[in-house]
């Protein structure tokens, strides 16, 4: 794999959002349900906080992707397929990847259809995927700057 000009700067900072929006979102899955759900600031912060973590996940997988595989517009769900096929991350992440793609897609065009239940069931059960990816793309930036040495 030849990459290119990897901008490990826009990476990391891609990884701190998703690192601070994790902390938030388990923050917040501390609250009792009835503690969640009583205050509408909560569903809404929760929203905000994946939303900002899916495009940084998506962001670091386009760049990473121009720069490797030289793709540079491309579909959500394809970053994610890409992702694994250049084993940037573990195959089985990628599975649970593309459904991160869709559900990204439904935060930004059916933000309407998002129910608070969703979103609480999300930052309960799911944030695990989240932090697999993170590790994986800090694996990956460990072993880019050995091969640049």
């Amino acid at each position: 794999m030849v990459i290119s000009n990897l901008n490990t700067t826009l990476i990391t900072d891609r990884l701190s959002i998703i690192i601070d929006s994790i902390t938030e979102m388990k923050a917040l899955r501390k609250q009792s349900n009835e503690e969640f759900f009583s205050d509408k600031r909560n569903p809404r912060a929760a929203e905000s906080y994946l939303r900002h973590t899916l495009e940084a996940i998506f962001d670091i997988g386009r760049h990473i992707l121009a720069k490797t595989a030289r793709r540079k517009t491309i579909e959500y769900k394809e970053i994610a397929r890409l992702l694994g096929k250049e084993k940037i991350i573990p195959h089985k992440l990628t599975n649970r990847l593309i459904p991160m793609a869709g559900y990204r897609n439904r935060l930004t065009h059916f933000y309407h259809e998002i129910t608070d239940q969703e979103l609480y069931e999300i930052i309960n059960k799911d944030l695990e995927d989240i932090e697999e990816f993170v590790k994986a793309i800090r694996k990956f930036l460990v072993e880019y700057k050995a091969a640049k040495k």
